[in-house]
């Protein structure tokens, strides 16, 4: 008998960790990924396994976000010995996703414990650190799609392209129980049909139970036609109106989707002479490995990103600028008009993009630009909702830039593709909606049944199922 248990993005989008029990597997978790919003330092520090981390084979990643990997130095500081499976491509992303992460959770900590002392109070130790990075990367094994990986007793594991971000994942695991086999599919973040850098995720015909993803299980998306369409208006109004734009960017995925489109509207003489700032270490390193990585790729349009992938850029967007450095974002500030800044985080969690935020959110003439997903409880999310004041650093900003949301380029596929992926699936199999907000699940799950006659499960946090 397996069994599931669903400790994370469990009615809710952030924190993906479930963890599967089986005779033929041993005790593995599918990805274990942080939770988003609210202050990073206490954020971490809450952070809490229901589970002895010593106890666990395996973890299976479906890809490199944080909110999927961002726990696994932690996991190793508690105990964690077992093997890390994930594709190659995740594999050279997770060491710039965990080792940038680090960086920001200790100069976090840092001034955290500044204002303890000063108070004080005793200083907060680390809970993880750049060595507990290191050792848990050492047990990373990178794999090609489509190969079958022996795990434990009587377990097989195949990753195929989930088409989300570079070398994200839909996990099959095939479970060998003596005379029974059974079979699990996780979906982890499936993409769009019509995602330009991402081949569209594979189709899967069989198994008994399916983890689905649910983020926008109550909505669709634009087509990324109509958004490049939509991102040129909003660039030529603001550009008019001799402001600046802001796009917090994630720096694995949505960031090459943005470069590729500015690119697009440079070659078509439609981007004025705007100067573009790619102000984040991070998005910058991850470019380069999207460089070596998008040969594998199916579209004719690939063939443009040999240009739009290397540092220059020359030829495709010749007006970008990497800013590595701290002085350098710290540089854009004295350019008052004609920028477009492309910082992290993507949710306004943390990063360059607050710093660029408190210099010109309160301006009317600027643009913020979101590109993806705001969690609930990040400022992003809070800026979405409406807010007309926030907080940075403990002061307060009133918001009169103009906000927008370009949904058409999302990473994650839109309600009608999560419906069309899971009907894939014959004979019907046992669905649990993960990884969404309830209201979302249950948009989707309404009409899964009243469309596929399509009867699904939305486990609550530490829920668990036995298949």
């Amino acid at each position: 008998m397996a069994s599931l248990t669903f400790l994370g993005a469990a009615r809710e989008v952030t924190g993906s960790c479930h963890l599967l029990e089986s005779p033929a597997l041993g005790r593995v978790l599918l990805d274990c990924g942080m939770h988003q919003g609210g202050d990073a330092v206490k954020r971490i520090h809450e952070e809490e396994f229901a589970f002895d981390p010593a106890t666990i084979d395996a973890v299976l990643l479906s890809h490199a976000h944080l909110d999927h990997s961002g726990l696994l130095a932690r996991l190793y500081r508690e105990g964690f010995r077992g093997r890390l499976l994930c594709t190659r491509a995740t594999a050279a992303l997770l060491d710039i996703m965990l080792h940038d992460a680090v960086g920001l959770y200790l100069r976090d900590l840092e001034r955290e414990n500044l204002r303890h002392v000063r108070r004080g109070q005793p200083e907060i130790d680390p809970v993880y650190d750049e060595s507990d990075v290191e050792a848990v990367l050492g047990l990373c094994e990178g794999f090609p799609y489509g190969e079958r990986i022996e795990v434990g007793e009587g377990g097989v594991v195949v990753f195929h392209d989930a088409g989300h971000i570079l070398g994200s994942a839909i996990i099959e695991i095939v479970l060998n129980e003596g005379e029974h086999s059974k079979t699990l599919v996780f979906s982890g973040d499936l993409g769009k049909l019509d995602s330009v850098l991402m081949n569209p995720p594979q189709t899967l015909h069989k198994a008994d139970v399916v983890l689905l993803e649910s983020t926008y299980g109550d909505r669709e998306h634009r087509c990324e036609e109509d958004s490049l369409e939509e991102l040129r208006d909003i660039l030529h109004d603001t550009w008019r109106q001799g402001g600046s734009v802001m796009i917090p960017a994630f720096a694995v995925g949505r960031t090459q989707d943005i470069l590729f489109q500015l690119g697009l509207l440079h070659q078509q003489g439609e981007l004025d002479n705007w100067q573009v700032f790619l102000d984040s270490p991070m998005a910058i390193a991850v470019t380069g490995v999207y460089d070596r990585w998008l040969k594998l790729l199916d579209h004719d349009e690939v063939r443009k990103l040999s240009d739009v992938h290397r540092a220059s850029l020359e030829g495709f967007l010749p007006t970008l600028q990497m800013s590595r450095e701290v002085e350098e974002s710290m540089a854009i500030n004295r350019i008052k008009g004609g920028a477009i800044i492309i910082a992290g985080s993507g949710m306004c969690t943390g990063g360059r993009i607050r710093h660029h935020l408190k210099q010109r959110i309160w301006d009317a003439r600027n643009t913020l630009i979101f590109t993806g997903y705001q969690a609930r409880g990040t400022l992003g999310r809070i800026i979405v909702d409406g807010a007309r004041h926030i907080k940075l650093w403990g002061e307060d900003y009133v918001v009169k830039a103009r906000v927008e949301t370009l949904g058409g380029l999302s990473a994650h596929a839109g309600q009608s593709g999560l419906v069309d992926w899971i009907s894939q699936f014959q004979p019907v199999p046992q669905v649990m909606l993960v990884h969404g907000e309830f209201e979302a699940q249950e948009a989707l799950a309404e009409r899964l049944w009243r469309e596929r006659k399509l009867h699904v499960d939305i486990p609550r946090r530490g829920q668990r199922m036995e298949f």
